[in-house]
């Protein structure tokens, strides 16, 4: 190992939809980030939806915005409670699962919520969580809310 790869912090990947159960995983990879003296990665991933046919989108629909909002939610939650926890926020086009599982290289550790914003009620695991799961290149944990 050389001296910079010593020196190198940890880095613990959240990702972040939005919803409740997103929201407990930054909080508790923020905690989580603290105790390891990690840096902290927000993903957010947002697409254009998959359209047939003449459907308007209505004139104020952005995507990338929509992400860019759910991040700064994110970012407030982490500097209000563990201000002292260096991070940084990234809103990523594409599929969310393909995104955080690229982001998963080299990290200490990816944490999803279990289910996110296209849940079926009832559902205990998410499409997301679980390809994560079986395809990231580090451990997963899988927050699930109460």
């Amino acid at each position: 190992m050389s001296a910079a790869q010593g020196t190198e912090r940890p880095r613990i990947v959240v990702g972040v939809d939005g919803s409740t159960n997103s929201m407990d995983a930054v909080k508790w990879g923020a905690r989580q980030a603290e105790l390891m003296g990690a840096e902290l990665e927000l993903i957010a991933a947002w697409s254009w939806p998959n359209i047939y046919g003449d459907v308007p989108l209505p004139s104020n629909y952005d995507p990338a915005a929509d992400a860019g909002h759910i991040l700064d939610d994110a970012e407030q939650t982490v500097r209000k409670e563990h201000p002292g926890v260096a991070f940084r926020r990234m809103a990523i086009q594409g599929h969310a699962a393909a995104i955080l599982v690229e982001a998963s290289r080299g990290a200490a550790l990816l944490v999803v919520g279990s289910r996110g914003r296209g849940s079926f009620v009832g559902m205990v695991l998410g499409s997301v969580s679980q390809h994560c799961v079986t395809n990231a290149m580090c451990p997963v944990l899988v927050l699930r809310s109460e």
